[in-house]
């Protein structure tokens, strides 16, 4: 009886402070790959070079001639979006759609749930590439934020992507 209590209190994934520490290194893990992915092509070497077996896999490669192809978003409206959205849980990213996705959290200082969605359109570090919609959570219903607050987002999401590329450019 003691050894099977022993067994299971060692399956109980240990203390609380741990199980957020592997949780908390599993969501920088997971945003730090779609950053990856989203800056670089990342794509399988199969992929890149063209199978040319005649096989199945060809058909989701390019064609012979045609060049690999690469992600269709902004890297550093990619990289800042995701800087300033640090602050509330990532519920999901696309680096090929440019779609990014956070989960109910709060802002420091606001009792309000917050959320935001994410679309980069396009390659382009322009205003026009980016897309925010944010919202609170009002009687258990997500309801817009104010156009004033929704445009500040989306101005820090192009400040810290202009301090990127800034930052690249200087390191060359």
């Amino acid at each position: 009886m003691a050894a099977a209590l022993a067994a299971l209190g060692a399956c109980g994934g240990g203390d609380p402070e741990q199980r957020a520490a592997q949780a908390e290194a599993n969501a920088a893990r997971a945003r730090e790959q779609s950053i990856q992915s989203a800056m670089g092509n990342n794509t399988p070497q199969s992929y890149q070079a063209g199978l040319g077996t005649g096989g199945i896999l060809d058909l989701f490669g390019p064609g012979r001639g045609e060049p690999a192809r690469q992600i269709g978003v902004n890297k550093y409206l990619w990289t800042a979006s995701l800087d300033v959205l640090s602050f509330l849980p990532l519920e999901g990213a696309d680096p090929f759609s440019g779609v990014i996705v956070t989960d109910w959290g709060r802002v420091a200082g606001d009792p309000t749930p917050f959320r935001v969605t994410v679309l980069i359109s396009e390659p382009a570090l322009d205003a026009r590439s980016l897309r925010v919609a944010a919202f609170r959570q009002a009687g258990g219903r997500p309801v817009p934020v104010s156009a004033a607050d929704n445009r500040r987002l989306e101005d820090a999401i192009l400040t810290r992507a202009r301090q990127l590329r800034i930052a690249s450019a200087e390191r060359r």
